[in-house]
């Protein structure tokens, strides 16, 4: 029996991996989880310059879940080539850098500032920013933008390409086609759900940006389900992202369709989260008889 994954041409030691924004870029947590027993950390997204964010109050509990609007700050790509990606060779998890921009050519820079970085196995292209080009719209909800993009950093790069899916559309699905078609390597689905909390007596948002993304286990339900249906629409892998704690959920995304999965809000109330949802897997495997996780993914009875 193996937790070991092959995706795009990059071997991950298993398929648990850890979700941009909720693990920095896994130095941050190293005196809490043995980061060995992470297959993959996909870090805080990356721009083409440092990024400051938005004004607190920027995050806010709600129930089963959190509603955030950090506003992607991060310290720009050259910071994390020159600082912070050689602390992470010494680690067995492989890196995925996620990036973002507000125009093509912003992602374009980015990725091609990443070209030849030993370390980076891949690139995870968040599709749910503005397009200040196109009024603001984002990216991921176009499926021509979404397309265009797509194959723009696919043209760039010298690493495998991840899109990260927005469920913030009619049908992801149509979405999902269009980049592949564009060449996506593989796609992540899925980001968070917009949503907004109000103060009901100060009579005002909870978040200073007004609208936050929502995530943690509150959103699970959707994404299983989108997962579940991109993964039937598409030919290449799936990573499932939405509200996974536990092993049993990391489970219900395999047999949906996910070829791996990316653990987010769960760090923040349980660092140890990826390692126990690794070790669940493994005991569920044996129990039911699966010799690589391969076998499971989409070994939905129905």
């Amino acid at each position: 029996m193996s937790l070991e994954v092959e995706l795009f041409g990059v071997k991950f030691n298993n398929p648990v991996w850890t979700a941009s924004g909720t693990f920095g870029f896994g130095i941050e947590y190293k005196d809490f989880v043995d980061l060995n027993k992470v297959g993959a950390v996909c870090v805080k997204g990356l721009s083409i310059n440092p990024r400051e964010g938005n004004e607190p109050p920027r995050i806010w509990e709600t129930p089963c879940g959190m509603l955030n609007a950090i506003g992607l700050q991060n310290p720009g790509v050259e910071y994390f080539l020159e600082k912070i990606l050689p602390q992470l060779s010494s680690y067995e998890f492989k890196v995925i850098a996620n990036i973002y921009g507000s125009t093509v050519d912003e992602y374009v820079a980015v990725a091609k500032a990443l070209n030849g970085a030993e370390g980076v196995c891949a690139i995870e292209l968040n599709i749910s920013c503005p397009n200040v080009k196109k009024g603001g719209l984002a990216f991921g909800v176009d499926p021509v933008e979404a397309a265009r993009l797509t194959e723009a950093v696919k043209k760039t790069s010298d690493k495998p390409i991840i899109v990260k899916l927005s469920p913030n559309v009619t049908d992801i699905v149509e979405i999902a086609k269009a980049v592949e078609s564009a060449g996506a390597d593989a796609l992540s689905a899925i980001n968070t759900l917009m949503g907004m909390a109000i103060d009901i007596y100060k009579r005002k948002p909870k978040l200073k940006n007004r609208f936050g993304g929502l995530s943690g286990p509150a959103i699970k339900p959707v994404a299983v389900r989108m997962v579940y249906q991109v993964s039937r629409a598409v030919s290449i892998p799936v990573i499932g992202i939405g509200g996974i704690s536990t092993w049993q959920d990391a489970v219900e995304f395999f047999l949906a369709g996910a070829s791996a999965v990316q653990v987010g809000t769960a760090n923040f109330f349980n660092p140890k989260a990826v390692e126990e949802i690794v070790d669940g897997i493994e005991s569920y495997m044996r129990e039911m008889g699966y010799s690589s996780v391969k076998d499971m993914v989409g070994d939905l009875r129905e």
